[in-house]
């Protein structure tokens, strides 16, 4: 059908008005937390709508990340939401939730545990924004199901899954400042009983610098070449296969391949500065099968019932590629680290060699059911082995290092009284070198119309990593060179979680607070030590540049920790076009740090705290004619200043960001396209604190940005269990 001349003007007039917004349409569909039919797994491990999880959920939508329009999960999780924070690097990302950093935090693909650096930085370029469905994440090791990663909460990643019969494909490729690019595509075909899915994407970014300055060499460098962030080229290809033999057995395998290069700036001037003289490389690789065999529950006409057999492999590598000759002075076996007139010998590595500094590879195994009993009973229980190899030739005493940890767990829902939901579990931990451990966790929620009000306790166990027990390396920070070491002294990490949640959830206001208090004890650390504290046998020191200014430092656990804070989430459908949210984290920390020259405790604030954060957003989305639909974005995040023992403290910003979206309609029945236009941070603020101390923000200022995505679908939508267990969630609800 042929439109009017006038439905074209309002479209010319629309865009128009939305690239040239000089006062911004306050709009953001956000947090759209009130929507009943929401369904969420990650707390209990079965389906639940949002608003009856019995262990408290917070979810990032899929319309939540079309209208955001963030390009990474570093920006879609600090933008969205108020717990995280983080503070970017070559590594990866330095993430931190509750107070509690990378090796606190587990994240989850599908459920699967996401691997990287352990006990280190994760590099969640791994993720590709665009293929992602929605986020759950849970604070709090407030699960039976998850084990040592989760002491300060889960992220579950769900990926979108194309199950339409035929074939299905899409494009989208973004384009902004710094020559930032990123390529996302999708090809999946659906015949009979098969399926396959291949996704790929590509990042880059040239980087940038926000500040010459550089303390180093005991003075301040006016002409540093250090870039605020380094330029880098990362991508992935991943496949996966699915094969349904019968309606109730549907099996699968899937793998990635992923590549990242760091490209460090080179100085001739100062040529002691630790970046100049390599690059970094990095090599991912996954595989996994497994299937799942659904149960018919004849009382209930569906199939709710199911166990689950998984297997995976993941390797994490990386390298330093050789720009420059550099040397290593590496100390001869049999001589201790101190000994300063022990025998020395160098190795110079020459430009365009490369030479592996870590190979991290994990292999687990999970078996887990979901069993709907009667009494309104819901079993969940599993087990799962995981083994963990590290190939570091310069970085361990004999070149590697293993471990493995084996658990058992059993979680139940109690649901007799309809009014009240009792979810208690344990989990059994037998680990190679700290034995057993048992962990009690129990939640209850009571329910009263619209308002739900949930309590929580659980306990953590947390074996020190294969890397905080061997691994050894330096870190230049300035003009001071780092010797981290390994302690293979190390006691498991514990802690007790308490929480407690009030939450209204409307149809058009929906409102959250949670406090909570999370103590943990041997939290393990890096403290400086002296000389005379090493431990016999570290013979191999590997000590880079070979610069005399080296201070010692040993992963060692902490006496205790305890951070507690608030959280406050608030939503409002002003209109059917236009909502409005918000979001607030109060966070405070303390720990006790060995202070090796004087010999006694002190209690500081763990690094990285701030004790405010928060953003606001607001949606607008509206359908101007068939063709087309409208969507701004305005949001802004914000925080305190985050405190750091050394390097100074991160200073305090507010960043705001907008973002239009245009669906441009259909060309007949099978394809659709949609233009992005984006600002972010619109009052240009950059920090310029000289390196290597710390920033509140490492943005460079205002940036602009645009995406393409054209999507092709030629399918017919099929029938799945998840979507047969809605429609009985709807039933039930009738």
């Amino acid at each position: 059908m042929r439109k009017s001349p006038f439905c074209a003007a309002r479209v010319l007039v629309a865009v128009t008005a939305s690239i040239s917004l000089a006062t911004p349409v306050l709009a953001q569909d956000t947090l759209r937390t009130n929507r009943l039919e929401e369904v969420v797994i990650t707390g209990t491990g079965t389906l639940h709508r949002l608003k009856d999880a019995p262990v408290q959920t917070e979810v990032i939508s899929r319309r939540m990340l079309d209208s955001y329009g963030g390009k990474s999960l570093e920006e879609i999780l600090s933008g969205l939401t108020a717990s995280f924070a983080f503070s970017e690097g070559d590594m990866g990302s330095q993430m931190q939730l509750g107070g509690l950093g990378n090796s606190y935090i587990l994240i989850l693909i599908d459920g699967k545990r996401i691997h990287g650096d352990v006990g280190g930085e994760n590099d969640l370029g791994l993720i590709d924004p665009q293929n992602i469905e929605r986020i759950e994440i849970v604070k709090g090791a407030q699960s039976a199901l998850y084990g040592s990663d989760a002491m300060a909460g889960v992220i579950n990643i769900i990926t979108k899954k194309h199950t339409e019969a035929g074939i299905y494909a899409d494009n989208s490729t973004r384009i902004g400042s710094h020559n930032d690019l990123r390529q996302h595509n999708t090809v999946a075909i659906a015949l009979g009983k098969f399926t396959s899915q291949t996704n790929f994407q590509l990042q880059r970014n040239d980087g940038w610098q926000n500040t010459a300055e550089e303390w180093a060499e005991g003075m301040v460098l006016t002409d540093s070449k250090n870039k605020t962030v380094n330029e880098f080229r990362n991508w992935q290809i991943a496949e996966r296969l699915t094969f349904k033999p019968l309606s109730d057995l549907e099996l699968y395998a899937e793998g990635s391949y992923y590549k990242k290069n760091i490209l460090r700036p080179r100085n001739g001037s100062h040529p002691s500065c630790d970046v100049y003289t390599y690059d970094l490389r990095y090599n991912n690789a996954s595989a996994a099968v497994g299937g799942k065999w659904f149960l018919s529950d004849e009382a209930l006409g569906t199939q709710r019932n199911y166990i689950t057999l998984d297997a995976d492999w993941n390797k994490h590598a990386y390298y330093y590629d050789y720009t420059a000759r550099t040397y290593e002075y590496v100390l001869l076996k049999g001589e201790e680290f101190g000994d300063l007139n022990g025998e020395w010998y160098s190795v110079a590595n020459l430009p365009g060699q490369s030479k592996l500094q870590s190979d991290q590879q994990r292999a687990m195994a999970q078996l887990k059911g979901i069993f709907y009993l009667p009494a309104e009973n819901i079993l969940n229980a599993g087990a799962e082995y995981r083994y963990d190899y590290l190939n570091a030739p310069d970085r361990t005493e004999t070149g590697t290092a293993d471990d493995w940890t084996a658990a058992l767990y059993v979680q139940d829902e109690f649901n007799q009284l309809g009014w009240l939901n009792v979810t208690a579990g344990l989990r059994l931990v037998d680990n190679r070198n700290f034995g057993f451990r048992l962990t009690p966790k129990v939640s209850a929620m009571l329910s009263a119309g619209d308002f739900r009000f949930r309590v929580g306790w659980s306990q953590g166990f947390k074996t020190p990593t294969v890397k905080e027990l061997h691994y050894r390396y330096l870190h230049v920070m300035g003009s001071s060179t780092f010797f981290n070491i390994g302690n293979v002294n190390l006691n498991p990490q514990t802690s007790n979680y308490f929480s407690a949640n009030l939450e209204y959830r409307g149809r058009k206001f929906a409102a959250s607070v949670t406090g909570y208090v999370n103590k943990l004890d041997n939290m393990i650390a890096l403290v400086n030590v002296p000389v005379g504290e090493i431990p016999p046998g570290i013979t191999t020191a590997y000590l880079g540049d070979g610069s005399d200014n080296v201070q010692a430092r040993m992963y060692k656990n902490m006496d205790d920790a305890r951070t507690y804070g608030i959280d406050a989430t608030l939503s409002y459908q002003v209109m059917k076009e236009l909502t409005l949210t918000t979001a607030y984290s109060y966070l405070d920390t303390e720990a006790h740090l060995y202070d090796a020259s004087k010999d006694r405790m002190n209690t500081v604030t763990i690094d990285g705290t701030a004790h405010h954060k928060w953003s606001a957003a607001a949606t607008y989305s509206h359908t101007f004619c068939p063709r087309y639909k409208l969507g701004i974005n305005l949001s802004t995040r914000g925080s305190s200043t985050r405190y750091y023992q050394n390097n100074g403290n991160g200073k305090a910003f507010q960043i705001w960001r907008i973002n239009t979206t245009h669906d441009l309609g259909k060309s007949g029945k099978t394809l659709t396209y949609r233009l992005e236009l984006g600002v972010d941070n619109i009052f240009n603020y950059v920090d310029r604190t000289m390196h290597p101390y710390h920033l509140g923000n490492n943005t460079s200022g205002t940036t602009v940005n645009a995406t393409f995505t054209i999507k092709f679908n030629a399918g017919k939508r099929v029938k799945n269990h998840i979507s047969s267990t809605k429609q009985h969630f709807n039933n039930e609800e009738d």
